[in-house]
């Protein structure tokens, strides 16, 4: 998959979100606009499976790595509840769904990660 002129290897990507728990993984801000430039970072939208526990460490090592992905651009990792409540709707409707772990959960290249109620198990 390539977005905005940057190469997203899909298979590496699904390799880091299984080992880390994450179950949705989306592109979301200017790379997915004609405002993103070559000093723009990658805004990055993760949401984890249930009971995944994630501190800082773990969620800076994350986007090191998809930065490392990504050609070295710098990410910026979020969750959904990171965003503010005045925009989060939007946010989640309009990103650009790279990896899911299950049905239900948006395909790679849907432009919205899906408010369902996936299983307990995704």
């Amino acid at each position: 998959m390539t977005v905005a002129q940057i190469e997203i290897p899909e298979a590496q990507v699904g390799e880091l979100c299984r080992r880390n728990g994450i179950r949705r993984l989306a592109l979301f801000g200017s790379v997915l606009t004609g405002r993103f430039s070559d000093a723009s970072d990658v805004d990055v939208l993760v949401e984890f499976k249930p009971g995944e526990r994630v501190g800082f460490f773990r969620l800076a090592a994350i986007e090191e790595e998809l930065s490392r992905l990504l050609g070295g651009r710098k990410v910026d990792l979020r969750t959904p509840m990171d965003l503010s409540r005045y925009f989060r709707d939007e946010v989640v409707r309009d990103a650009l769904v790279v990896y899911a772990s299950c049905a239900g959960l948006g395909a790679p290249g849907d432009r919205e990660m899906s408010h369902s109620q996936p299983a307990a198990d995704c």
